[in-house]
């Protein structure tokens, strides 16, 4: 089961891309990520409340891909699209929410909830 999560941010769809695929803006606004981010031996490690994390993002590109991996600290990976699109208001920013086997509701119910404040607090900051 999936959930595409999304919000209309008011500025210029290549801002967005480029704000949002910096990970050291991460602790600004991703809230799973909340923690300090750094670039250690080549790979982003950032602090999350389920502790130290990897993050390993798609190549730099014109198309707005910012899909992300996260590997937990038990070696657990989850593949994250996420993706940036023009809008006639400015531009468009989508999360693609996966539900893993057996998640409960009330968990996957919780995540959709931290990535919709997530893309509110990240349009916050670009329109600000």
């Amino acid at each position: 089961m999936s959930r595409h999560i999304s919000t209309v941010i008011g500025t210029d769809p290549a801002a967005v891309y480029a704000f949002a695929s910096d990970p050291e803006n991460l602790p600004r606004w991703a809230a799973g990520l909340s923690g300090s981010v750094e670039y250690v031996d080549g790979r982003w490690r950032a602090e999350s409340p389920m502790g130290t994390v990897t993050v390993t993002f798609a190549p730099a590109n014109e198309w707005g891909v910012l899909d992300h991996d996260v590997e937990l600290p038990s070696g657990e990976v989850t593949h994250n699209p996420l993706r940036v699109t023009a809008h006639p208001d400015g531009a468009e920013i989508v999360f693609s929410l996966r539900r893993a086997d057996g998640v409960a509701d009330t968990e996957f119910e919780r995540d959709a909830a931290t990535v919709t404040a997530d893309l509110a607090r990240l349009k916050q900051l670009l329109e600000a």
